[in-house]
């Protein structure tokens, strides 16, 4: 089971377009548009959690809000 952390509701209403998992494009349109190349690289450096499946990498939406509040590690 996936530890829920408390998030603000702006940052609910922010992702609420998203799906709960997202994949690398999502998430950097979720980011503000960033390049898929800066998405992977905070992904290989573990700024973002993810999950890899196969060669695909899949990004829960809180992983993102933790990164965007400054709670990932």
């Amino acid at each position: 089971m996936l530890k829920q952390t408390k998030r603000p509701k702006t940052y609910n209403k922010l992702l609420s377009g998203y799906p709960e998992v997202m994949n690398i494009d999502q998430m950097c349109s979720a980011l503000g548009g960033i390049s898929t190349r800066t998405g992977y690289k905070l992904l290989k450096e573990g700024k973002i959690k993810s999950i890899k499946v196969g060669r695909e990498y899949r990004i829960i939406k809180s992983y993102v809000t933790d990164f965007l509040l400054g709670k990932a590690q």
